[in-house]
């Protein structure tokens, strides 16, 4: 039941209102001036508040202010006379969602109402979606402020909004798991479970029954019924990790059940119904895999609804230091240790590295690193200390390596100032102006450098 808030000085409107707003279904609180009004808000979840314009004195417009204070996304209705219209044209620009005059008419009053609470709820929902996914830009624990991976994050807004079966395709490392747990979380269905596997972890024989479930007497040893996971992840989000090393019959049973919705449990003779969004992954290429007639066709199309196209950290190297700073701050309240961070150099030395185990490999080697240390820092030699960083993929044209090199060179620039563009524009010899026109260059912004409280 949504509460509403009607403040007016006026005891006659303030009856009136809660009448009419009650005999419509609403939970209706009334005040007769702010301070009232203010203690309603601060103890109550309102929806929605109907304020009067002006208010034995007072100003409901200040009262607006200090209602947003305590509730920043509370939709407001301002009351007014026909005199003051203007005034109430002014208080929409500073926050009123809309306003009404006095006398009012009821069907407006009712379908102004209900307008604003359907778009508010609209704006929560759609606020609540991406915070959930930009909460220290994900769940605690997704990382990224390159724009590749903000444009993965918004792909994945976006994808949680529906019910398809989403694809995940990326190298090792990548965190495709963990994209699909947020996926879970930003969906409709994340008060539902969210059921994992790793079909490359099960043997084939166990694969069956683990999906679908057995009843008693299927085989031997089968003493009593099983539920399998599609079962398990009823009203939930079923998530198929390294689904290319399904066997091709395996993944024929796999494609009757997306097709039809129903299984048959092992043993069974009675069809089986579960409500489940799939989400797939894989770090094979698995148009490759179909080409090679490892991977049938008809099934890698029926998952292959919403792709989501996971980087490898090569290609997003102004997230290295994000992400750095991010495991170092978990793993050293894990082990106790007061790490206040990383030399320069272990920083030029993880952006030079190509990263082949992505970002699983970074967290190991930070992880390693805060083990090994005998200091609050993280110096280069406790970074990979068994592998080679210099190595590269290959030549590259003069343009390109240049190009790579600047970057990297503002990255690590713009990171060891912590984004003072004042004082990275001394260590490199360069202008102000000069420096922002090459981050502009770059796409990288010194703001996100800067220290926030958080990761």
């Amino acid at each position: 039941m949504d509460k509403i808030l009607v403040v007016d000085d006026d005891e006659t409107i303030l009856k009136l209102l809660k009448m009419r707003l009650e005999a419509k279904g609403y939970q209706v609180f009334t005040a007769p001036q702010s301070q009232e009004a203010l203690k309603i808000v601060e103890t109550e979840a309102i929806n929605l508040a109907l304020v009067d314009l002006k208010l034995n004195g007072e100003s409901g417009i200040d009262l607006m202010k200090n209602l947003h204070k305590i509730n920043p996304i509370l939709p407001i209705i301002i009351l007014t006379a026909f005199g003051t219209v203007k005034t109430a044209v002014e208080a929409m620009s500073k926050g009123a969602f809309s306003y009404l005059t006095k006398p009012f008419d009821n069907d407006e009053l009712l379908l102004q109402i209900k307008n604003c609470l359907d778009r508010n709820r609209l704006s929560v929902e759609v606020k609540k979606l991406r915070g959930i996914i930009k909460e220290k830009y994900g769940f605690d624990n997704i990382v990224g402020k390159s724009e590749k991976m903000k444009a993965v994050l918004e792909l994945v807004t976006q994808a949680a909004e529906t019910d398809s079966i989403v694809y995940i395709c990326g190298e090792s490392g990548t965190g495709k798991e963990l994209i699909a747990r947020n996926l879970h979380l930003a969906s409709p269905r994340r008060d539902g479970p969210f059921v994992p596997i790793n079909c490359a972890a099960i043997p084939e024989t166990l694969l069956e029954s683990e999906l679908f479930g057995y009843e008693k007497g299927a085989f031997t040893g089968a003493s009593k019924d099983k539920k399998g996971l599609f079962v398990r992840a009823h009203k939930g989000t079923f998530f198929l990790d390294e689904i290319s090393e399904m066997s091709l019959s395996m993944q024929a049973k796999l494609l009757r059940v997306l097709e039809e919705g129903e299984f048959y449990p092992l043993g069974g003779g009675k069809p089986t119904k579960a409500d489940v969004r799939v989400v797939a992954a894989s770090n094979k290429n698995l148009e490759e895999e179909v080409e090679k007639g490892r991977f049938r066709e008809d099934l890698f199309y029926r998952i292959n609804v919403i792709r989501i196209a996971l980087p490898p950290l090569r290609e997003r190297k102004e997230d290295i230091p994000h992400l750095a700073k991010h495991f170092l701050k978990r793993i050293s309240r894990k082990m106790r240790k007061e790490m206040a961070g990383f030399s320069p150099n272990a920083l030029r030395k993880m952006l030079r590295y190509h990263w082949p185990g992505n970002v699983r490999e970074l967290e190991n080697t930070i992880e390693s690193a805060v083990a090994m240390s005998l200091q609050n820092v993280v110096t280069q030699d406790l970074i990979l200390q068994t592998q080679e960083l210099e190595q590269e993929d290959g030549l590259k044209s003069f343009k390109q390596a240049k190009l790579d090199f600047e970057k990297s060179y503002l990255t690590q620039l713009i990171e060891f100032t912590q984004g003072n563009v004042t004082h990275a524009a001394r260590l490199a010899g360069k202008h102000r102006a000069d420096l922002y026109e090459l981050f502009k260059k770059h796409n990288l912004d010194p703001a996100e450098f800067r220290e926030k409280g958080d990761l």
